[in-house]
């Protein structure tokens, strides 16, 4: 038995941050089914290149749609219909929650709403990851990672200070929001399952973006401080924190801690300047901030980022500037099944271990299924015959 093996979650779902934060949620063993629409082809990201796998079935071969939905049931259902809503009503009286990333006013709309729901499951927990919330004037805007990116400040922290302003490299918004719906998710079905009363659950993106300015934002509220970006990616107050020059490339040091300035000193050779005053303390390094970058880049320019890593080690907060092909192909990357192969009848795919480990186990990580592959299996569990199926179908219900 795994965490979650006990929990059903019915997700209305496509694209990324909903997806990506139900994988985790699969990943540690609930069962995870998407809702579909057939007749608009399933979740969008089944259509989405520029690479497929022709291994696979048709409507599961795009990665980037491997990539979001490992484990996972499909059923397609049209829930624009008044019998693909009642199909759903009863396959939600076996589910301990109904989660769906939309636009805010579409959940209303479609009847997911937990005081929509209820009626038919009084327990069940309904999440609703929307862009900007789902009351307000901006509740049926649609709302995208670098949007939220944009308007949250995140492109004037990214980048040179004399670069065009610039978004992350990754949707870490949509990541984010999948995770911390997951969490409410979660938190909520433990409660359901004391009280047997339900609730909604309710994240945006422009909210979770927001939020993670955390200590920027408080400075900026309590303080006056205006963030900015900070040349060779420095953190805005700890130094040194930020990329030096290597003999063949770039290394980044982060000595968060005064122990690991002294640590970097003895390794760098160089002891002395731990006691200068003009280094001495993170005040002290923070006023001189160009003057110790100038003071490192000659001595860390002497010898590569690999001799360097090896010196440093563990006593060094240190990490190498690599590209994506390099961090995939590290030795490190390749431990201890970071990175995991999946079956697919034909090349094995290869993918990413979900992060959370469990010392009892995990469950193995499955392929993302083809469009409604279990349609027909979900819906007899509830006492759908296989002729009421097969009208349904060919009406385009299922």
């Amino acid at each position: 038995m795994f965490l979650l093996s006990d929990v059903r979650i019915l997700a209305v779902e496509q694209y990324g941050a909903g997806p990506f934060g139900t994988s985790y949620l699969t990943a540690l063993g609930a069962e995870v089914i998407k809702i579909e629409q057939p007749r608009e082809g399933g979740d969008v990201t089944r259509h989405l290149g520029p690479y497929f796998d022709e291994n696979l079935p048709e409507t599961g071969q795009s990665l980037f749609f491997q990539s979001l939905n490992h484990g996972k049931k499909s059923l397609s259902l049209d829930l624009n219909t008044e019998r693909g809503r009642q199909l759903f009503h009863r396959l939600a009286k076996t589910a301990d929650a109904v989660i769906s990333n939309l636009r805010g006013d579409v959940p209303e709309r479609l009847g997911l709403t937990y005081e929509q729901m209820k009626a038919h499951n009084p327990a069940l927990v309904c999440g609703h990851l929307t862009g900007y919330g789902r009351a307000g004037e901006r509740a049926n805007w649609p709302g995208y990672d670098y949007l939220m990116q944009a308007e949250a400040g995140y492109f004037s922290l990214t980048g040179e200070p004399d670069s065009p302003p610039s978004r992350m490299g990754l949707s870490m918004i949509d990541y984010m929001t999948g995770v911390v719906m997951s969490l409410g998710l979660v938190s909520g079905i433990m409660k359901a399952r004391q009280t047997g009363i339900g609730c909604d659950i309710d994240v945006s993106l422009y909210d979770v973006a927001l939020h993670n300015l955390n200590y920027l934002a408080v400075w900026h509220l309590n303080a006056g401080d205006t963030p900015g970006r900070r040349t060779r990616s420095a953190h805005p107050s700890l130094v040194p924190c930020q990329l030096y020059k290597t003999r063949d490339g770039w290394i980044y040091l982060m000595c968060n801690k005064e122990k690991f300035w002294h640590s970097l000193c003895d390794r760098i050779e160089r002891p002395d300047l731990a006691v200068l005053p003009a280094f001495r303390s993170f005040k002290d390094r923070l006023a001189n901030r160009d003057e110790l970058t100038v003071v490192l880049d000659e001595i860390l320019g002497t010898r590569t980022t690999a001799e360097w890593m090896l010196k440093f080690a563990s006593s060094v907060p240190a990490a190498p500037v690599h590209t994506v092909e390099q961090a995939l192909s590290s030795e490190f990357a390749n431990q201890d099944g970071r990175i995991e192969e999946v079956p697919t009848g034909g090349k094995p795919m290869r993918v990413m271990r979900n992060p959370i480990q469990v010392s009892t186990g995990n469950p193995h990580t499955a392929l993302s299924p083809a469009l409604g592959r279990d349609t027909s299996a979900l819906l007899t569990e509830i006492g759908v015959s296989e002729q009421e199926q097969a009208a349904l179908r060919a009406d385009g219900v299922i």
